[in-house]
């Protein structure tokens, strides 16, 4: 079994790596590449027309959906552990208000688009007043606020716009989403009787993040004093991953908050410290070199696609309201904060990518029981989103960022040509 592992590794590593390189060649993200290098390599594809000979990594087989998922998981906590260590304090407090309200249009409107939308695939909006469709129909509006930080913050990154403003917004805008939307889906599951309490999970958020700043400031401090004397040593990086995982594992074992959300948090903890960006080096190269790529290739390597009229139906609905959902409503909001358009377009398409998280609340919906002896199955719905979405915010915010880039290379030209200056070099 180990071997078929290392076996399957290596192809993951080497079709993601080939199919980054053809996706920025022609001036896409890498992390495109690497989604679809997921669905080229695995089953999602070939089966269906009769080629299962293609399949060159069948999750299912020898345990390799067990260590792909392992590292995936690890390679999405060291992303955004990685984010918040080039999280620029002051500029995120210039955003947090227009981050939180970021947050909230991105959770309430594909929440409200998708209850509506899918309440007419169980009879109507009328049948909202059945509890048990409400709860349904809620449930799939709640796997619609997700958003993928993972990806967004890859694709910002890579572009080089993670510490601009709107880059800070869109981060911090996605995190404050997803901790909004698993309170939320705790507040449906405890009206389903899922067993979730909603004073409860109120409650283990703000102790969290309570927990999480007092000890961040002893932590904070104890790697100042350890930068100056241990300076750019590698000891340095591993204590600093060490925080990033204990984190991660009580926010998610301890506080039931998403391990990422405290990985992100690990981060802004170390985020000023002498040795930050030697850290962050470290842990990019080990991230770059296996967890980050196993990641977004196990997005495609764990779908599955099968067609079916009525099914493909509702998935189609489903991913067309999460795209407008967030889009619509995270761009509108970020007008309000006196955003110009292309940031609001870029705020907009930033909160658009779905992954974990998504599959997380579908997940967990589904082991609740609320979709049992329904005609509602949110599982494929909820692949074609993250796929759809994957491949769409980043292709998106190359493209908003150029035109941002060049308007702005062209605004510089015109103080240039007014004051006489010869134009910039080209």
């Amino acid at each position: 079994m180990t071997t078929q592992i290392l076996l399957n590794l290596a192809i993951i590593l080497f079709a993601t790596k080939a199919l980054g390189m053809i996706a920025r060649r022609l001036g896409l993200p890498q992390v495109v590449g690497a989604v679809l290098a997921g669905l080229l390599i695995g089953p999602a594809i070939w089966p269906g027309l009769g080629l299962d000979f293609m399949v060159l990594v069948n999750p299912l087989a020898d345990g390799t959906i067990d260590a792909i998922k392992v590292l995936a998981e690890i390679g999405v906590v060291m992303i955004l552990f990685s984010a918040g260590l080039e999280t620029d304090l002051k500029e995120l407090k210039r955003t947090g208000a227009a981050a939180t309200g970021i947050a909230l249009a991105g959770v309430f409107v594909p929440l409200v688009l998708g209850t509506v939308v899918t309440s007419l695939f169980l009879g109507g909006v009328s049948m909202l007043a059945d509890p048990e469709v409400l709860i349904q129909c809620l449930c799939v509006g709640i796997i619609l606020t997700a958003t993928s930080v993972g990806i967004t913050v890859e694709a910002l990154k890579e572009m080089g716009k993670l510490n601009t403003k709107i880059g800070q917004t869109v981060l911090s805008a996605a995190i404050i989403d997803d901790v909004i939307g698993i309170v939320v889906l705790s507040v449906v599951l405890s009206i389903s009787g899922g067993g979730a309490d909603v004073g409860h999970t109120l409650l283990m958020t703000v102790l969290f993040f309570v927990c999480a700043i007092g000890l961040g400031i002893p932590i904070n401090m104890l790697f100042k004093k350890l930068s100056q004397k241990y300076d750019h040593k590698r000891r340095i990086p591993i204590f600093g991953l060490i925080v990033c995982f204990l984190y991660a594992f009580c926010a998610e074992r301890l506080f039931g908050i998403a391990d990422i959300t405290g990985a992100y948090i690990a981060g802004i903890v170390l985020c000023n410290v002498k040795d930050t960006s030697y850290i962050d080096r470290k842990i990019g190269i080990n991230s770059y070199m296996l967890f980050s790529p196993v990641f977004f290739a196990s997005i495609g390597l764990t779908t599955s696609i099968t067609i079916d009229a009525s099914v493909l139906l509702f998935a189609l609905c489903f991913a067309l309201m999460g795209i407008i959902g967030k889009v619509v409503g995270c761009a509108g909001l970020a007008k309000c904060f006196k955003f110009d358009n292309t940031d609001s377009l870029i705020a907009g398409v930033g909160m658009l990518a779905r992954g974990e998280v998504a599959l997380v609340v579908c997940n967990k919906v589904l082991s609740a029981g609320v979709f049992e002896g329904s005609i509602i199955d949110p599982t494929l719905p909820t692949i074609l989103l993250i796929v759809t979405t994957s491949l769409l915010a980043p292709i998106g915010l190359k493209l908003l960022f150029g035109k941002k880039d060049k308007m702005e290379n062209g605004r510089i030209q015109g103080m240039y040509d007014r004051v006489g200056q010869p134009p910039l070099d080209k």
